[in-house]
């Protein structure tokens, strides 16, 4: 049987009603402890009887086409094959359900997968590819220079009454134009897999986020049937938008393993996810604001210039809060593409949110200033009653309370004028930038077992990407049912489980966890039947069940174990969803060297129903040391005549280490979203990025009197102004 729910309405708050104390409790990871001690065993990590290794063979040019030499290694010690049939260009998109770009041989980019060498070592498989002989012919009409672009194709717009009008009248006015460098996700564990083939049959052990998608894409990718692709992804060690799509590694080890006849492993050296897995666009965005003499907003303008593959089909969506979070009656979007002969771009943490909320809450704090009015009560004075641009209702939000309960805990009252407050040579600023993430809802399938010992198994083919997973939809079970989380045991990343949502786009916890909790809504049901009464009467704890009159233990009314299935999908809805918040940064600015330093952050948050305390504070917690890497040291650097990826390692691509970091508190708006889903949870993973780094810069100016309009804010881009 499956509790099918199609979420178009308003569902009850029955998680507000089981009493249990398990859910939103700071529950620790049950897999924590494998984790620790290396007992939970990644992609990279798994062994299979005779297996081959990998490794993959990067193009040396940038454009053009290639021919390989197999010949020229085939007496090196080890080898066992070359293999470039089915290359993938770069790695899926997410939610793509189809293959990536297959070019054959073609090459587009420098660092694109051209083949897979294999042998019987790692060590061996390296040599032979570095040795590899590969026949180029080369294209010098080569696009690598974002700034040199002139060919810019117009994508999506939208105008709504009239912003030069609306400017030109305006009391206070900023036109400001910002850039952001490339980002790399930069997980910690690389992309990796091992594939086996048993007949037509191939099973594949992988770092992949949504198995649901990826098993399609693996299939078109080989040209075979999706009903013969099994994949195991039962830990994952991060993704942040890389993993949604299948990779090079993926599909290279299927390929290899069909044509020998054995198990192969392909690990992704950290240069070729650099350059073969898909990165965050360059952007350039030019933000127009205006507001009347009341500091009321009339006029909200966004564009914004960004790059890609050819035939690649995204787009980062770097306008998307800028529709919804403030009001102004006038308004204009424009999106303008080129393609560059460099690596794919694709989603990132936060795709959209990330880079566009660093232009659009910058340019909020210079149109605040210009205003003479105190940051956080402009954004106040801006909160649009509704949607602005269709009149929609919002299903919740808390973007006042998140402002004003995070000013009065950051201690904001003591907020100066820029350059007022120094300590030696060090200037002290703070800076304020709202939060906003859409929420999103997707279709996704859970089965819950009830077994007669009290006990309970929760299966899915849902991913952990260390968000979390396994400790939430224990809890939900463990809540639903009435049973102690250490009496739930959940399983996870396997294609021969029910189909979930995937990790990704902020939807995952709560997609998931609504097919949870519907198929244990179901068990409830059958076990009210059973003790003669409703299912509202029903109460569940301890393994006895209460109501009617009635008191149970479960042994005596489970004659064997009960199993549902939850399904989830989203439905019609005319509200506009998302998840508000606002963060605070308190920096130094060195007045001699124009080095920065953030001395302390603070996100307070409204998410709907928190699922997990601890685990959502450590989603915020990673949200806002990306906001620091985003605001001051991130940045993928592109040879402007090759387009060529020249910091492709974690020694030259900057992420923020412990002593960059500094105290980081989250607080948390206590909200229902009754729209959102039947357990009225919203995603936390992305909004805790979402502004975080403009929360930085705009302190960076209220320290030091410096705006900064291109992003990274190295020193040398603060020192000259000061």
């Amino acid at each position: 049987m499956t509790e099918h729910l199609k979420m178009d309405k308003v569902q009850p708050r029955l998680l507000d009603e089981t009493g249990q104390g398990v859910i939103s409790t700071p529950m620790p990871r049950p897999e924590g402890p494998l984790k620790v001690s290396g007992r939970a065993t990644y992609a990279a990590e798994w062994k299979a009887e005779n297996m081959a290794q990998g490794f993959m063979v990067r193009a040396g040019i940038p454009k053009g086409s290639y021919k390989i030499d197999a010949d020229s290694v085939k007496d090196m010690p080890g080898f066992l094959g070359v293999y470039s049939d089915h290359m993938v260009r770069n790695s899926a998109q997410g939610t793509m359900n189809t293959n990536p770009v297959q070019l054959e041989h073609e090459i587009q980019y420098l660092g694109q997968p051209i083949a897979v060498v294999v042998a019987e070592t790692f060590e061996q498989a390296r040599h032979i590819a570095e040795s590899l002989k590969v026949d180029y012919t080369r294209d010098d009409d080569v696009a690598g220079d974002f700034d040199a672009v002139t060919d810019w194709k117009e994508g999506s717009s939208q105008d709504q009454g009239d912003l030069d009008d609306a400017i030109a009248k305006a009391a206070f006015a900023v036109d400001s134009t910002y850039t952001t460098p490339p980002h790399n996700s930069a997980a910690m564990e690389p992309h990796a897999a091992l594939a086996s083939w048993d007949g037509d049959k191939v099973t594949v052990r992988a770092s992949l986020q949504m198995l649901g998608y990826n098993r399609n894409e693996i299939a078109d990718s080989l040209g075979i049937d999706a009903a013969n692709v099994r994949l195991l992804s039962p830990y994952v060690g991060g993704g942040f938008g890389s993993k949604l799509g299948i990779d090079p590694a993926s599909v290279s080890a299927a390929v290899a393993s069909r044509h020998l006849g054995r198990p192969v492993r392909v690990v992704l050296h950290r240069n070729n996810v650099f350059e073969m897995i898909n990165l965050r666009t360059q952007t350039r965005q030019r933000v127009r604001l205006a507001a009347d003499s009341n500091g009321k907003m009339t006029a909200v303008g966004h564009e914004n210039w960004q790059t890609n593959l050819p035939d690649e089909p995204f787009a980062e969506p770097v306008d998307t809060a800028t529709h919804f979070l403030y009001g102004g009656e006038n308004r204009r979007y424009g999106q303008y593409t080129a393609v560059l002969n460099r690596s794919a771009s694709g989603s990132v943490r936060a795709p959209g949110e990330a880079v566009g909320m660093l232009a659009l809450e910058n340019a909020v704090d210079e149109l605040a200033e210009v205003a003479g009015i105190d940051p956080v009560e402009f954004r106040l004075r801006n909160i649009p009653d509704t949607h602005p641009e269709n009149g929609n209702a919002y299903s919740s939000r808390s973007l006042a309370q998140c402002l004003e309960e995070g000013a009065e805990k950051f201690g904001w009252s003591q907020r100066k004028s820029p350059k007022e407050r120094r300590e030696g040579e060090w200037f002290i600023g703070m800076g304020v930038a709202s939060a906003a993430r859409t929420n999103i809802l997707m279709e996704s399938k859970a089965r819950v077992t009830l077994n007669p010992d009290g006990t309970a198994l929760v299966e899915t083919d849902m991913t952990d990407i260390g968000t979390g997973t396994y400790a939430i939809l224990g809890q939900i079970a463990a809540e639903m049912l009435g049973l102690p989380t250490d009496k739930v045991t959940v399983e996870l990343g396997d294609t021969d489980l029910p189909t979930a949502s995937g990790s990704g786009g902020s939807w995952g916890a709560s997609s998931s966890g609504s097919s949870v909790f519907l198929g244990a809504k179901a068990i409830r049901a059958k076990i009210a039947d059973r003790l003669g009464c409703s299912p509202e009467e029903l109460r569940l704890q301890d393994g006895v069940a209460t109501g009617g009159n009635n008191r149970r233990p479960l042994t005596e009314l489970l004659e064997g174990p009960i199993s549902e299935e939850g399904h989830i999908e989203p439905g019609d809805q005319d509200v506009a969803q998302a998840g508000f918040g606002a963060h605070f940064a308190e920096v130094a600015v060195n007045s001699v060297t124009g080095e920065v330093r953030v001395r302390r952050m603070l996100a307070s948050m409204a998410a709907g129903r928190i699922l997990n305390a601890k685990t959502a504070q450590s989603q915020v917690w990673g949200g806002q040391i990306w906001g620091i890497g985003s605001a001051l040291t991130e940045e993928i650097q592109h040879d402007r005549r090759t387009g060529h990826i020249v910091n492709n390692d974690l020694a030259e691509y900057h992420v923020p280490v412990n002593l960059d970091v500094p105290d980081l508190q989250v607080h948390f708006v206590d909200e229902r979203d009754d729209y959102a889903n039947p357990i009225q949870s919203k995603g936390i993973g992305e909004l805790g990025l979402s502004g975080a780094g403009a929360a930085v810069t705009n302190a960076i100016y209220n320290a030091c009197g410096v705006r900064v309009y291109d992003y990274p804010a190295t020193p040398d881009k603060i020192f000259p102004h000061l």
